[in-house]
Formats: structure tokens, sequence, C-alpha cells
């Protein structure tokens, strides 16, 4: 006697070379994890399997999410500070963390510029420009 087992990944594209992720094993967990590392499809597997535990039938069915305030791009993992000149780092969980030893780095430093980087899943290392001014 056949019986079908579903499992869900999170997908970047319907491209032969997608990036996946899962299993899950429930739509919401799939959307869930999709929203978190930026990702825009979800992919279906449907198997069914045999009397002999095989694989006889494997059916993928791509859905695309929809866009919207609902689904954040993406969520920062860590956030990285970097001074320009002396080239001292940290990294930090929170924005304030990274305000605070900025200030006590360039205050003990003068003339030191400290640069802000924002780690996430979707789109790795990234410098936030203009960070120091728009606290001002």
């Amino acid at each position: 006697m056949n019986y079908k087992e579903t499992f869900w990944m999170a997908c970047d594209s319907t491209e032969q070379l997608r990036a996946e992720y899962g299993p899950f094993y429930t739509r919401a967990e799939a959307e869930h994890e999709a929203g978190k590392l930026g990702f825009g499809y979800l992919l279906r597997y449907e198997h069914v399997i045999g009397d002999n535990e095989d694989i006889k039938e494997v059916r993928c069915i791509f859905i695309e999410l929809q866009p919207g305030p609902a689904r954040p791009r993406y969520l920062a993992e860590k956030l990285h500070t970097r001074c320009a000149t002396c080239g001292a780092c940290a990294v930090h969980d929170y924005s304030w963390q990274a305000e605070v030893w900025a200030d006590i780095h360039e205050f003990e430093h003068s003339r030191h510029r400290i640069r802000l980087f924002e780690q996430t899943r979707a789109e790795g290392l990234k410098e936030v420009t203009g960070w120091r001014d728009a606290c001002a």
C-alpha cells in the first residue's frame, strides 16, 4: 500500500542551481525561515512511498511568497564595529552596544573613525554608511 510523505524547503529561486534550506514538516515553519533568510519561494516535496519503503514518485511544487511588511527581507544577525584607523574591532548583538563601543573607542583615541557593518544570512557582511552622522 502506497502512502505520501510531504516536507517543505525554503529556497531562493526556481532555477536548477538554487539555495534550499530545510526540511520542515509544516509550511508555516518553512515560511518563517524563508522570511529570515530573505528567500522568495517555498518548495514542497511529495514522495510517494511504496510497500518496500522505496520512493516510487517525487513531486516538486514551487510556491512564490508574496513580499510585504509581514515578511521582512532579512534580520540582522550581528553588528560589527571596526576602527578604520587602528583596526580594533568588536561584535555586537544590539545597535546600542555598537554605539557605546564606538563612543568609548573614539573618546580614548582622538581622530579615530569607527565603521559599522551589519551581518545577515541573506546578504552577508554589509557596511552601514553614515551611521554616526545619522545619530548626531
